[in-house]
């Protein structure tokens, strides 16, 4: 059996030459979870030792068709640090990625320590702004057959977050479970969705991430940048191509490939 350092190498490897490797689980298929989640930290780390901060998390598979897809019954997290927030409004240099896909988010700035058990309510309320925001998924992995301890090590994908320019209270908004979202891709219409399609509402995947950390012994800081979930099926991105997302109540954002 592999162990997480060896796992975390070989996706820092990958993610330093840009290439990809097979899943760890094509050769170790009894890989658990504790050993993923700690490649995924010292994946992170490695980030951090860069001298990158810890911005917050991100939530995967929170629709009921992606858990299906993989074979499991709850999402999982990442971390965002701050060498993976992309700027709004410049091109994003895809070279730098592996297959760059995008897909469209509800982004929460948790302005309060959230405690364990959270709930729809306690995480509005510890909101301090949500935005639109474009998640784009960069898999250190060859293909996308992989498991759920491949995400996890992988750290859920993470490749960059471009964060829409328009911030609003959640008590602006009627209710996150009915914000719609049209994803386009040079213009054409790609995808529909609405905030519900990220566990019936994004604040109840953010709560779901808050009780999860508990478990593990960690926690949300205040300031916290939380992506709760796609909305859509992810959309390739390819260089000279522009992907947009435009969210009722919070404007639109857009990646420059």
């Amino acid at each position: 059996m592999t162990s997480a350092k060896e796992m975390a190498d070989d996706l820092i490897t990958a993610e330093r030459t840009r290439t990809a490797i097979a899943p760890f689980s094509d050769t170790y298929p009894d890989l658990d979870i504790q050993t993923a989640f700690q490649a995924q930290w010292l994946f992170v780390e490695h980030h951090m030792d860069r001298g990158e901060n810890l911005m917050g998390a991100k939530l995967g598979l929170t629709s009921r068709a992606k858990q299906e897809a993989m074979g499991v019954h709850e999402p999982s997290y990442g971390w965002v640090t701050s060498g993976m927030i992309a700027p709004h409004g410049e091109r994003l240099p895809l070279d730098e990625l592996i297959h760059p896909r995008a897909e469209p988010e509800i982004a929460f700035l948790i302005g309060e320590r959230l405690e364990a058990p959270a709930t729809v309510v306690s995480v509005l309320a510890a909101t301090r702004a949500v935005f639109a925001a474009i998640d784009v998924l960069d898999s250190r992995y060859a293909d996308f057959r992989f498991r759920l301890t491949d995400v996890i090590a992988d750290n859920a994908s993470a490749g960059r977050v471009v964060l829409g320019p328009q911030a609003r209270q959640p008590s602006e908004l009627e209710d996150l479970r009915l914000v719609g979202c049209v994803l386009r891709r040079q213009g054409e219409v790609v995808a529909t969705a609405a905030g519900g399609a990220a566990m019936g509402h994004p604040a109840a995947a953010v709560a779901w991430l808050v009780n999860s950390l508990a478990e593990q012994g960690k926690q949300l800081v205040a300031d916290s940048l939380v992506l709760s979930g796609g909305l859509t099926a992810p959309v390739r991105l390819q260089p000279g191509e522009v992907v947009s997302a435009e969210f009722d109540g919070l404007g639109s954002v857009e990646i420059f490939g």
